[in-house]
């Protein structure tokens, strides 16, 4: 039942660079990029996962880098990466955030200048919000909110970092998909629920969003 979580394009192993990695109950993870350097046909070890727990994002940091963990119930946190220790491969990793009930870990980003956060829900609203409006909290902590969860938008089931120029895909899980502009996602507030980004037919739900890779492309060239 294994897949792949994450890919990261790496023009050369820097030095002081580390690769943060989140999992679904809220555990955080820091390691030196240059302990991936030798890999194996068969792969190396990234991390040690509790029983139940898989992971869900992989992202570069550096030490003065912002982390943001967004869940399905519609917290957030943001908080330094310096709060997070350096550990080898094999390690478990520390706790990002505190979850309650059924709630999960949906995101994990590591932030940039001018971007924004925006989230979609189960039943296709969404909105950007500022990074700004996350105040910067210690490591572990319950977060804050993210977006109002209701019945009428649902939970959260896609958290993106994305900058003016970037275009979305938003998927329903019975093969609907549409293509955004990021402009036309409107700024909202946390405790918002955005507005409808897609039509969706009766029992259709939100499946996910993805970022389209012409930007990304063109940042490596």
């Amino acid at each position: 039942d294994e897949r792949i979580t994450a890919i990261m394009p790496l023009p050369e192993f820097t030095p002081e660079t580390f690769v943060v990695m989140a999992t679904r109950n809220g555990v955080i993870k820091k390691t030196a990029l240059e302990a991936f350097s030798n890999p194996r046909s068969n792969g190396i070890i990234a991390l040690h996962l509790d029983e139940g727990d898989r992971l869900v994002g992989a992202k570069m940091a550096e030490e003065a880098s912002e982390i943001f963990l967004g869940t399905r119930n519609g917290k957030a946190t943001r908080f330094s990466a310096r709060q997070v220790r350096e550990m080898g491969r094999p390690a478990r990793g520390v706790r990002g955030i505190k979850l309650t009930g059924d709630d999960h870990v949906v995101a994990l980003e590591v932030l940039e200048e001018n971007s924004t956060i925006l989230t979609i829900t189960e039943h296709g609203y969404g909105k950007r919000t500022r990074p700004s409006e996350y105040r910067l909290q210690h490591r572990g902590g319950k977060g804050v909110i993210n977006t109002l969860i209701t019945p009428k938008n649902g939970r959260a089931v896609g958290i993106l970092q994305v900058v003016a120029d970037d275009e979305i895909m938003v998927i329903a899980d019975k093969g609907t998909v549409i293509r955004i502009r990021v402009t036309d996602v409107p700024l909202r507030g946390r405790h918002t629920i955005g507005v409808k980004l897609i039509d969706l037919q009766e029992e259709e739900r939100t499946a996910g969003l993805a970022k389209l890779a012409e930007r990304d492309k063109k940042h490596l060239t």
